[in-house]
């Protein structure tokens, strides 16, 4: 019997349970939350990559320019691996993103988009509206359109991109439209109307509560309007103070005064518009109350002006704006000054750099920070009064005395004037006594008093009498904190004050370097040279502003002037892309002084153009806004040229550093150039009859010889100082004897570092470019590998017809090396003509079409 098998099926798998509609929700929502907060958080680091590429930008362009535009694509460069690294801080995509957003864009209105990519992230991440997103765009693009033409408007000649290209379009369009002037009412109207659309304002409250201010000031010293008492009802009696008589019975005063619902009024005026939860519904009793209360208010100020007319007499209805009743038409009305004051707009830092102010011109408004040193910062070495021992000054009379009458010389008086360092002993010698009997004892009086340094004048100019100069035993120190803070020298309004020392007769010495107009020192080494250059320079630190002052140090010692390199952003000048502003290189010092010499010509011609014949006319018509800064006119600085030894110099260069200093000493006085030689050496060969012409003013310390005395002063005396600050000026005609402030290396270093930690200008002031007769210029230059910018500057100078390295900077936005490699193509091209000193160079070519041609025969 067969057996059948019978198979067990299985049972199919049980699939899983369908997921919920909620977890099929909770998962979709926490996969979008994931999506939207990874979008978020990139947004959000781009918009703050963004922002710090731009700001990097504002410290970095120039040095990044040239590699961005020296490559054959921006982008290639920027996905280059091998390419030279840059200074911004966001690399080479950060340098490529900024220099399209602010050089080709907005300017730095472009920071509002990385901040605005910043802000659409947050809201990504929290998950709001797309209302608020697009209410951001909307500022974004209201901000670029107003902000980037605004900044080219109010600083056209910026070297820095300020408006982008955007704003610098939109200005050029505006001003070749409407002119400047029209540009300006363009941008202010503009924007006026942004701000009162945009938050929308309202002045009508703003002058419903002047209106009602002004009519309850007036009816508090008159009286108010008589109502019309028959025809008045009982609900337009309503605003009447509670417990008050009405208007026709209450007392004058009374009746004037404001009331409660008067005062709650202003109130609701000044607070501006209720917020919502405030408003109430047309129906509720409160509403209308208050409706009624406002009628009734307006009525009574309406009854007023009319009374107010009708007492004024019949021209009172031919005024356009009726001014409330102050009373009888005997007492007089009142003006509301502060009411006046609170409608003026503030005025900021700032304000005196734009275009249309009518405000004078401040320099100082550069650094608005600025602090000059202070007077702690100098050490207080004598404050007691000058003293002699009355013995010294009997014996010295005593000696004075017999050595005359033992050669036979009568005196009829004697006196003395005691100074810090020297005792001045005046002389009036009998009848027939020879002068120069007197002059030739100099030697005997010094044998007699054992004293050295002593100096015969004779005469005194101006005082009838014989000087005889006799060093102190005890000598006193000059202290510097003393001058500065003298009467003398803190009211002074000179252009350049320096505080030397003390004369003789205890006082202080304060001299103008303008009115010099040139200063040439010289003495031994140890005698007081240097510390007398730092009196000076401190002088000048102490009472002048760095955007008035600059000063050009040459120092080939090296170590002398060093510690004036803290404040090279705040006073050096020197030349473009040099590293020191301290000059210590002869070739640089050359260099140097032939580009004060461009600066002087190119000063001339300022003064030229303005029609004015020193710097000090020049300047008050500039701040005075006389002279347009389109047209290179801007505030000249006083550039001083202090040169710590001479001698070295002659000795290196010779010719080439006697010459540029000659022709500034000859010319450079009347635009604000002025020069501070000195040098250890007063010989002839290093003080030439040329130099020597056009230094008027000239200060000795005590020299070797007496040779050297007559070199630098034209007479003797320099030999016989006796050293330690003891000098003679020669200034005018006079030869004085001073005693130099002195001035310790610790204070000055405490100086200059006052004014370094301060905040100062981006770099030192520069000098215009010069190239010599080995520079650049004469180098070949290869037109196959032109620059990509060539046309563009070839367009632009015969546009101008002015060939000028500075203006390519200028317009171009190059750096100095560029710029000037581009010039040297023009030049080979033939486009313009070679370098003349400070003058542009000339264009060949006079129209655009001619221009057209010939760069295409370049192709």
């Amino acid at each position: 019997m067969a057996t059948t098998t019978t198979k067990t099926k299985k049972a199919p798998p049980v699939p899983p349970p369908p997921p919920k509609p909620d977890e099929l929700a909770q998962t979709a929502l926490e996969r979008r939350r994931q999506v939207r907060l990874g979008v978020g958080i990139f947004l959000i680091l781009a918009g703050v990559f963004m922002c710090f590429s731009i700001i990097s930008y504002f410290f970095s362009w120039m040095s990044d320019q040239d590699k961005l535009f020296g490559s054959s694509s921006m982008w290639s460069f920027v996905w280059d691996g091998t390419a030279q690294p840059v200074a911004n801080w966001g690399g080479r995509f950060g340098a490529a993103v900024s220099h399209i957003l602010v050089y080709k864009g907005a300017g730095i209105a472009s920071l509002v988009v990385g901040m605005a990519i910043a802000a659409l992230g947050l809201h990504v991440v929290y998950d709001s509206k797309v209302l608020p997103a697009l209410r951001y765009i909307r500022w974004v693009s209201i901000l670029l359109l107003l902000v980037a033409p605004t900044l080219t408007y109010l600083f056209p000649h910026s070297s820095f991109p300020l408006g982008g290209r955007l704003g610098s379009g939109a200005i050029t369009y505006l001003n070749g439209f409407l002119g400047t002037a029209g540009t300006g009412m363009v941008l202010l109207a503009t924007i006026l109307f942004f701000v009162f659309v945009i938050f929308s304002l309202d002045i009508r409250p703003f002058m419903d509560r002047m209106r009602a201010r002004a009519a309850a000031m007036a009816a508090s010293v008159g009286p108010a309007p008589v109502f019309n008492e028959p025809e008045q009802t009982a609900e337009e009696a309503e605003p009447v103070p509670a417990g008050a008589e009405p208007a026709a019975t209450m007392p004058v005063a009374e009746a004037a005064a404001p009331s409660v619902e008067e005062k709650q009024w202003e109130i609701t005026l000044h607070e501006g518009a209720p917020e919502e939860n405030d408003i109430q519904e047309p129906g509720e009793e409160p509403q209308e109350e208050e409706n009624e209360e406002y009628l009734a208010y307006q009525k009574y100020l309406e009854e007023k002006e009319t009374a107010a007319l009708a007492a004024r007499g019949p021209m009172a209805e031919a005024e356009l704006e009726p001014e409330p009743a102050v009373g009888n038409g005997d007492e007089p009305e009142f003006s509301f000054e502060v009411i006046q004051q609170e409608e003026q707009p503030a005025i900021t830092h700032g304000s005196h750099i734009s275009i249309a102010s009518n405000e004078p011109y401040a320099p100082e408004l550069d650094l608005p920070d600025y602090r000059f040193p202070t007077l702690d910062l100098m050490e207080d070495r004598a404050t007691e009064a000058i003293s002699l021992d009355k013995e010294e000054l009997e014996k010295n009379k005593t000696q004075i005395i017999q050595t005359l009458r033992s050669f036979g010389i009568e005196i009829q008086r004697i006196s003395a004037t005691v100074g810090p360092t020297v005792t001045l002993y005046e002389i009036v010698p009998a009848e027939g006594v020879r002068i120069s009997k007197i002059r030739n004892l100099e030697d005997d009086i010094a044998l007699n008093l054992s004293a050295l340094g002593i100096r015969i004048i004779a005469p005194i100019p101006g005082r009838g009498t014989i000087g005889i100069e006799v060093p102190n035993t005890n000598k006193q120190i000059v202290s510097m904190r003393t001058l500065l803070g003298s009467d003398k020298f803190v009211n002074n309004k000179m252009s350049l004050p320096i505080a030397l020392g003390k004369k003789i007769d205890n006082e202080n010495y304060i001299v103008d370097l303008a009115a010099m107009p040139h200063l040439l020192m010289a003495g031994a080494t140890g005698q007081g040279k240097s510390v007398g250059i730092n009196a000076i320079l401190v002088s000048l630190l102490y009472k002048k502003h760095p955007s008035q002052l600059k000063f050009v140090m040459v120092d080939p010692k090296k170590v002398e002037l060093s510690i004036y390199r803290v404040i090279e952003k705040h006073f050096l000048a020197k030349l473009p892309n040099e590293e020191e502003a301290i000059i210590t290189d002869t070739k640089k010092v050359i260099n140097t002084l032939n580009a004060l010499c461009i600066e002087m010509d190119n000063r001339y011609e300022l003064l030229k153009e303005a029609g004015t014949r020193n710097i000090k006319e020049y300047n008050e018509k500039f701040i005075s806004r006389k002279l347009n800064p389109e047209r290179g006119h801007k505030y000249l600085p006083f550039i001083v040229l202090v040169v710590d030894e001479f001698a070295d110099l002659i000795m290196t260069a010779g010719k080439e550093v006697e010459m540029p200093i000659a022709r500034l000493a000859q010319l450079a006085r009347a635009i604000g150039i002025h020069l501070i030689i000195a040098t250890q050496r007063p010989s002839v060969n290093v003080i030439t009859g040329t130099i020597k012409a056009n230094f008027p003013a000239r200060i000795a310390f005590k020299v070797s010889a007496k040779v050297d005395s007559r070199t630098i002063l034209d007479t003797g005396g320099a030999e016989q100082l006796i050293g330690r600050g003891d000098m003679l000026i020669s200034y005018g005609s006079e030869l004085l004897r001073l005693q130099c402030a002195f001035v310790d290396t610790p204070e000055v270093e405490d100086v200059v570092n006052f004014i370094g930690r301060q905040r100062g200008y981006l770099s030192a002031f520069e000098l215009p470019e010069y190239e010599g007769e080995d520079g650049e210029g004469a180098k070949e230059v290869d037109l196959s590998n032109r620059d990509k910018l060539f046309e563009d500057c070839a367009r632009l100078v015969v546009q101008m017809q002015s060939g000028s390295t500075s203006n390519l900077q200028r317009r171009l936005n190059l750096g100095y090396n560029r710029a000037g490699r581009i010039m040297d193509q023009l030049e080979a091209a033939g486009i313009v003509g070679p370098a003349v000193g400070s003058k542009p160079r000339e264009v060949y070519f006079k129209t655009e079409a001619e221009l057209e041609g010939f760069l295409q025969s370049l192709d």
